[in-house]
């Protein structure tokens, strides 16, 4: 079986190429289409729903849907026999679809590509343009083009046409650096016609016309784009192909030398003495002037052997901020600056041989090198020797990886990338890079766009214009005036007036979605290059869901989860485990006595297990002490919770927290003392053991959170909590507990003046205390049945279910306290004054004796009322906090 989806779908199966087993029907189309884009993956019924239907999905969807794979599965049958039964497989929650990857056109095009990328970044450039070629060709048109797309789809199509631009960019400069330069110039031309806005396949152009005698032919083409893009988006050419502009004008002779490209897009140049292999400067780079300053004196101020280190989280953006700095830098560094990728591939860094012999190439060494990394190392040592040479060295793995790379000479310098602070490297000098503020990271999203620019203006044309401002690298820093009609433009997209707060609003939100990761701020600045008719206000309503967030930050090579993964794959299996688990807590910074109960260890062994994580760069710390995931990094370990922790380990950790949570609560029953501020995410605690099946723990959270609840009136919150707590005790048998569940929706129904309702849950509460022979709750039960007979004027009823109440309760428990409150009312209603004062002040001694100041400042206003007046005023305190008015005959 054959199956391919780049351009119409196609399979082919036992008959032949000649026979097309392609289904006729589209909505057939989409099911296999989905499975075949997410090939091995499981594919849930709703996400399949969500394609076929979007937000209107048929009563019968799952039922239809269940119709529609097995017809799939009879025309793979009969296109190769068995093949449907055995391939297309029910997994829960949904279908998968098994492949070998020679039988998928998409799967083949992913490896061909993967494998031409890391051809290009090890200098072998024929392999190189032979793989992409061979990806490239796979296309015969866009994604599933005779398909429908729903949101799965879609977002499949966008990243898989980045991606093929990707693979035609890299065969491309693969080709230059081989010399093809002649044979490029006319596919160039097509290509920058299709790509009109693509910079880099212009300066491709540019570099082969250059290269092949054609000079004034290469600044035509950058004066035609800077035209294009100065009269429809407002913005100039990237510094990388003003810098190519600037060099070609200038005749630059070093263009016309084959040169070595790990990671740029238009100009890495290496001249005879004097290497520069650094990746192009980041045109859209902002919000890092302090660190960047930072970086920059400490390169050109540090003492011989100082190592300057640019920590941080994955996809902080700590390459771009290298990358920066060693272009800035390029006087204090005349005999070069050379880059050196030490994890070309995600989760395999280079040997410390393997590197130092990279960088003896790189640095000019022609010779015969020898294999032992003592031999490199001096090597390199005396090639640096008596040079003034910066080493940028990106993704270092470790200490023990960086160790004999960094040079020791006068003159050399260190540049590094790492996740965590090389703190065993004495020499060692760290700038830590965290999430961009909020304002930098809207900045960055809208210059990363390729749409606009903050500030970018209509007319400026460089250091002249007078409605700029000049940056300390010379670049103009134009009108914010300007940089807001883009921005408006940007979210409005035409709509009508937008002003400058609402334009600032959607940017604002997708930044804060993003967690400012530049990473994220990128990948969304991507979907938004890609997808002219989308605003920002579109993708603000894509991210928001926080279930398909990570799904959502992958477009292109962009994949925001895989580049955060590789920090949670560095990582030990216990802290693997660890940050697993942490993510049952709720989503607001944590102390380490909530990690040490969702852990199971000790409060000391919990604190080095968060700081580990914190070292790695999974967690952040505060100064107060406290730590908090990434929103992002969050995500990913809810999802690793879901996918790899075991059922019944996820239980016990939601079960721990649940209960220590508990044991710092209210006594149950009793007053508040949990601040109202704290009970969503006690009962997002609640919500989560109740869902993991820890259902003891959580009916014990529950009743630890009822006086909080009742005191603070926090009504939804007491809903929620107590319905969870009833299921709990239902499906933990516990009679007694449901008891107290259901009797307290009934006080919440009664607050709320939901009268028929809350009869039937102190009913229910009342057969459910008889049931397990719970004297205390059948009579609290009884209670909660008197104040309704009492709003229903039945005194008698009420008197009688109070004296039994009153016979079943103890003599010191709040429940009493209730019984001889409702009796208090009860008097009062009968215009019996002086029974009423008896039983409030039998009241107020009760609640001394309990010690609960809320419930004996009640019975003193009570007291307090009926001696002033005399009389039995027209609205009364039947509760605390809760009144009621009577009727002025029933009041006199």
């Amino acid at each position: 079986m054959r199956f391919r989806i780049l351009g119409p779908m196609e399979i082919e199966g036992s008959a032949g190429p000649g026979v097309s087993y392609t289904p006729r029907a589209a909505k057939l189309r989409v099911v296999l289409g989905t499975l075949l884009v997410r090939g091995g993956e499981v594919v849930s019924v709703q996400a399949l729903t969500d394609e076929l239907w979007q937000d209107d999905p048929p009563r019968t969807a799952t039922t239809t849907l269940q119709v529609y794979i097995s017809q799939l599965r009879k025309q793979l049958n009969a296109a190769e026999d068995g093949f449907g039964r055995e391939s297309l497989v029910t997994r829960q929650p949904g279908y998968v679809l098994r492949l070998e990857p020679d039988q998928l056109d998409l799967a083949r095009f992913e490896a061909l590509h993967a494998r031409g990328r890391k051809a290009l970044e090890s200098g072998d450039f024929a392999q190189a343009s032979a793989l992409q070629r061979q990806a490239v060709e796979l296309w015969r048109g866009p994604l599933l083009s005779d398909t429908p797309h729903g949101p799965a789809l879609d977002a499949a199509a966008v990243r898989l046409d980045e991606a093929g631009v990707a693979a035609l960019e890299q065969r491309i400069r693969a080709d230059l650096e081989l010399g093809r330069h002649r044979d490029l110039i006319a596919e160039l031309q097509s290509v920058t016609t299709r790509y009109a806005l693509r910079e880099e396949f212009h300066g491709h152009l540019m570099l082969a016309l250059f290269r092949s005698g054609r000079q004034a032919e290469a600044l035509r083409v950058f004066t035609q784009l800077r035209h294009t893009l100065v009269e429809e988006l407002a913005i100039e050419p990237g510094p990388a192909l003003q810098r190519l502009h600037g060099r070609i004008l200038a005749g630059d002779a070093g263009l016309l030398v084959d040169e070595a490209a790990p990671t740029g897009t238009v100009t890495v140049a290496q001249t005879r003495g004097r290497p520069v292999a650094l990746p192009s400067a980041d045109p859209a780079f902002t919000g890092r002037d302090t660190e960047l300053a930072r970086v920059v004196a400490l390169l050109t101020s540090a003492p011989a052997g100082t190592c300057v280190a640019v920590a941080g989280m994955p996809g902080v953006g700590k390459t771009a901020l290298a990358v920066e700095a060693a272009h800035r830098c390029a006087d204090a560094f005349p005999d070069g600056r050379l880059f050196l990728d030490l994890e070309p591939e995600p989760g395999r860094p280079l040997t410390a041989a393997q590197a130092l012999t990279r960088l003896l190439r790189r640095a000019g060494e022609t010779g015969p090198l020898p294999e032992a990394v003592e031999d490199l190392r001096d090597a390199l040592h005396v090639l640096l020797a008596g040079r003034r040479l910066l080493l940028v060295l990106d993704h270092a793995a470790s200490e023990a990886q960086l160790r004999p790379l960094l040079p020791a000479t006068e003159g050399c310098r260190a540049l590094v990338t790492i996740r965590r602070t090389p703190a065993s490297l004495a020499a060692v000098r760290t700038v830590t890079l965290a999430p961009l503020p909020p304002e930098a990271a809207r900045a960055l999203l809208t210059t990363a766009s390729g749409r606009a620019r903050p500030g970018a203006t209509s007319g400026s044309s460089g250091p002249d214009d007078p409605g700029g401002s000049h940056g300390s690298d010379g670049s103009v820093r134009p009108r914010v005036a300007a940089g807001d009609a883009v921005v408006r433009r940007l979210v409005g997209h035409g709509r009508g007036a937008v002003g400058a707060d609402d334009a600032r609003r959607p940017a604002a939100e997708v930044a804060t979605l993003c967690g400012g990761l530049p990473l994220a701020l990128r990948s969304a600045a991507a979907q938004l290059a890609a997808r002219p008719h989308w605003t920002l206000q579109t993708l603000a309503d894509r991210l928001r869901d926080a279930r398909d967030r990570l799904d959502a930050l992958r477009v292109g090579e962009l994949d925001v989860r895989d580049v955060l993964l590789t920090a949670y794959a560095a990582a030990t299996a216990q802290q693997q485990r660890s940050f697993r688990l942490l993510a049952l807590l709720p989503d607001a910074p944590f102390e380490t006595g909530s990690a040490a109960a969702v852990l199971g260890l000790g409060a000391e062994a919990a604190g080095r297990g968060v700081e580990s994580l914190v070292d790695v760069r999974l967690l952040e710390a505060d100064e107060s002490g406290r730590y908090r995931f990434h929103p992002l990094l969050r995500l990913l370990a809810v999802e690793l919770l879901a996918r790899h922790e075991p059922e019944d380990s996820a239980r016990d950790a939601a079960g721990r927290l649940a209960e220590a949570y508990a044991d710092t609560g209210p006594v149950p029953g009793g007053a508040a003392t949990t601040p109202r501020t704290d009970l969503p995410a006690l009962v997002g605690v609640l919500r989560t053991a109740h869902a993991h099946g820890a259902w003891p723990s959580a009916l014990r959270l529950a009743d630890a959170l009822s006086g909080s609840l009742e005191s603070h009136a926090a009504w939804p919150l007491w809903r929620t909590a107590h319905t969870l707590g009833l299921d709990a005790a239902r499906r933990a048998r516990d009679r007694a507990g449901e008891a107290r569940m259901l009797r307290s929706l009934g006080d919440l129904a009664w607050q709320q003046r939901q009268l028929e309702r809350c009869e039937e849950l102190y009913e229910s509460a009342v057969r459910a205390a008889r049931g397990c022979a719970d004297e205390h709750e059948h009579g609290r039960a009884l209670v909660g049945l008197a104040d309704v007979r009492l709003d229903a004027g039945a005194y008698d009823e009420a008197g009688v279910l109070l004296d039994i109440a009153l016979g079943a309760l103890p003599e010191r428990s709040p429940a009493r306290f209730d019984a001889l409150r409702a009796g208090a009312l009860l008097a009062l209603d009968l215009g019996d004054a002086v029974t009423a004062v008896a039983r409030f002040t039998a009241c107020r001694e009760l609640a001394v004796a309990l010690r609960d100041r809320r419930l004996e400042a009640y019975a003193r206003r009570c007291l307090r009322r009926l001696g002033e007046s005399g009389v039995v005023a027209p609205a009364v305190e039947v509760r605390p906090g809760v009144w009621r008015l009577r009727g002025v005959a029933e009041a006199a």
